[in-house]
């Protein structure tokens, strides 16, 4: 007797035949990428150009991105996390609670149920929970804003809506919008919707000094969610701390943003089905890649904050 399709299988087909409607008309155009002033669509590159040097923030561009602190290289250099030690996603109200630490604080794993975790936590001096939700709701109307997060690694992103320039608090800036981000995490170039949600709507408990960054991680491309994201800044003696989680391959479906799925494909995408499954390889990359640049932007946010923020 022959088995039904598995909710991976359903998911993994609707997300192709959604994928195959979105981007059919425009697919010849990844052999030979379009540039923005021609489709309207960004473009995705590698470091800074000249005329990003004539942007007001230029002087906080640097040529490479800082290295991760000790506990992550050392987490990277290491094993993975044993699956039974892995949290389950349900926990991530909790793990993130205002006050105290979870048993894992930097390290990456998978559950036995494929569930791939990864944590990051980055110590911030001078840093403040406010300076990081103005980075949120400024850092994506531009490639070259968000290349100074990690010079390295970064190199597009775009917003479904820019509300950079409105004078809203900054939160509402970010929460219900959703960025549109080409970045490497090891080896691999991913391209990224992530979609900001509520935090406290979720369950989290959010004091007034602290802040939870809560986002549903998706491909730009294909409609299919990948999993969360969440970041918690916490004052801390000097400064702040930022505690990371990932959980990834908790799928589902999501409507399609058709404009930025084909400028997606126009910047020379290609859409590899191995990239709705996210395995112990790129959870050990995702983790330092975070280390990165959380430690990087930390370095001169306080700066930066107090010449363009709010």
């Amino acid at each position: 007797m022959s088995r039904g399709p598995t909710r991976r299988q359903i998911i993994m087909g609707a997300a192709a035949a959604a994928t195959a409607a979105v981007v059919g008309p425009v697919a010849t155009a990844a052999a030979s990428p379009a540039t923005g002033s021609s489709t309207g669509c960004g473009e995705r590159y590698q470091g800074y150009r000249d005329t990003d040097r004539d942007r007001p923030y230029a002087r906080f561009m640097a040529q490479r991105t800082t290295p991760a602190q000790e506990a992550v290289t050392e987490a990277y250099a290491g094993p993975a996390l044993a699956p039974d030690s892995v949290p389950e996603f349900d926990s991530i109200t909790t793990d993130l609670a205002p006050t105290g630490y979870s048993a894992v604080e930097t390290g990456y794993g998978r559950r036995a149920d494929g569930v791939t975790f990864v944590a990051v936590r980055t110590v911030m001096p001078r840093v403040t929970a406010a300076m990081w939700d103005w980075w949120f709701g400024w850092h994506s109307t531009e490639a070259a804003r968000y290349k100074l997060w990690h010079p390295d690694a970064h190199l597009y992103a775009a917003l479904a809506d820019d509300r950079t320039a409105l004078d809203i608090p900054d939160k509402a800036k970010y929460i219900g919008n959703t960025t549109f981000v080409d970045e490497y995490v090891g080896p691999k170039l991913q391209q990224l919707g992530i979609g900001f949600r509520d935090p406290i709507a979720h369950g989290f408990d959010v004091p007034a000094d602290q802040t939870i960054v809560f986002g549903r991680v998706g491909s730009s491309i294909a409609p299919v969610d990948l999993g969360w994201l969440a970041h918690q800044v916490r004052p801390v003696a000097g400064g702040a701390e930022m505690r990371s989680r990932f959980h990834l391959n908790l799928r589902g479906l999501h409507v399609p943003d058709v404009k930025q799925a084909a400028c997606a494909v126009r910047r020379g995408a290609s859409v590899d089905p191995t990239d709705l499954v996210l395995g112990l390889d790129l959870a050990r990359e995702l983790m330092l890649h975070c280390g990165q640049e959380m430690n990087h932007l930390a370095g001169f946010l306080p700066e930066l904050y107090a010449e363009f923020g709010s």
